[in-house]
């Protein structure tokens, strides 16, 4: 009896040994939540390095199959039809994946056995599959290389896969699977794309937002929970916190020398930071710093920085420039949203001439001058209350 089905494949997944099963069980219960957007599937199992998600018909598998592309530990997803495992079976199947694809010119035909009892091997599947398709199609030629459609037979088990449509998904890890961080998210262009890169690795991302207010509009705030909802088909942010960060902006910079006010503004966010992943449980912290783009992003300035840290401080981008930043951005939906601009605590307070090579000793020194502790129990006391 011939259904449609998904077919969810993956790769590093397949690499993680005896933990596999349970990155197995991750992915299933990823894409059981990820496909309640467009419609509980009937059934999902797993056989021999695939998930398979059974649709109540091929529209619905087609809409299945636009939401899985963007599922961290996914490689590549790909719609067709289960059948029995015999030819009889599996030769009209393959007509009506190729009639699916319509309008085509050429196809080729690519068959795998995963079960060499099965009494035809791959190359005679392959033969047998492709006379019967070209007998039965006016006008279509055979192309081996760069052909229009692809036909693909997998005989797994006992049963047949047999699809023409196939894309190639985001790859990486369910999340989930690689612990918590807590990224500082702003509306910029950076940071949304920072998170995501660990969202693809597993990880369960929080997103922590410094606004400028109450000495600027929050309207940066807003901005970032449409980022938010922009990552959400891409696995989301587990959690966002917002601080009105403006006020303790304007007491640092009457505080210490103009050109460190963005040391000591970066400082006590990580220090913030630091203090909510110990509440929260998280492992480690995430930013959107790509080295020298600006005067904060420094060697030395990260230093200066991250001596205040108590978590591992993670800078997925800090190799990358700034058009892949905007490239990455405008796939995930969140160009268009962080463009808009406005103002937040970035922009607050900023000195005409920041300092470039800050002095980790002189740093310290100020710092122990700041009620730091008392102000990050207070951003606490709001966050956690």
């Amino acid at each position: 009896m011939s259904r449609f089905v998904v077919l969810v494949h993956y790769h590093e997944l397949g690499l993680k040994g005896r933990n596999r099963p349970s990155f197995e069980r991750q992915l299933i219960k990823n894409i059981t939540v990820a496909l309640k957007a467009v419609e509980p599937a009937s059934e999902i199992r797993r056989t021999s390095g695939r998930i398979l998600v059974y649709p109540s018909s091929y529209k619905q598998g087609r809409a299945a199959l636009a939401v899985l592309v963007k599922l961290p530990g996914v490689a590549r997803v790909s719609l067709g039809e289960q059948v029995a495992r015999s030819l009889d079976a599996i030769n009209p199947a393959a007509l009506r994946a190729l009639e699916r694809s319509e309008p085509f010119a050429s196809f080729k035909v690519a068959a795998r056995r995963a079960n060499t009892d099965f009494e035809l091997d791959s190359m005679t599947l392959n033969r047998e599959l492709g006379s019967y398709l070209v007998e039965h199609t006016e006008g279509k030629t055979v192309r081996m290389k760069e052909p229009d459609v692809t036909v693909h037979l997998e005989i797994i088990k006992n049963l047949a896969y047999v699809y023409a449509v196939s894309e190639r998904a985001i790859g990486g890890l369910p999340v989930g699977t690689a612990g918590r961080l807590i990224c500082l998210l702003s509306s910029g262009l950076d940071s949304p794309v920072a998170a995501w890169q660990m969202i693809r690795r597993g990880a369960e991302v929080v997103g922590l937002h410094f606004s400028g207010a109450p000495e600027t509009p929050d309207s940066s705030s807003y901005l970032v929970r449409r980022i938010a909802d922009a990552l959400e088909p891409f696995g989301g942010l587990f959690a966002l916190y917002v601080v009105h960060f403006g006020g303790y902006q304007r007491q640092i910079a009457l505080a210490v020398p103009e050109k460190l006010r963005i040391i000591f503004y970066r400082r006590l966010m990580f220090a913030v930071a630091s203090a909510l992943a110990l509440r929260i449980g998280a492992k480690g912290l995430v930013t959107g710093e790509s080295l020298g783009q600006v005067a904060s992003q420094t060697l030395d300035n990260i230093v200066a920085v991250d001596a205040v840290a108590t978590l591992p401080v993670l800078r997925p981008l800090i190799g990358t420039d700034k058009q892949e930043i905007i490239q990455r951005a405008e796939q995930l939906g969140t160009f268009e949203i962080s463009a808009q601009g406005t103002e937040d605590c970035c922009t607050l307070f900023m000195p005409r001439n920041p300092e470039t090579h800050a002095r980790l000793g002189e740093v310290e020194a100020l710092w122990q001058e700041l009620p730091h502790a008392q102000w990050v129990e207070e951003i606490l006391g709001v966050l956690l209350p």
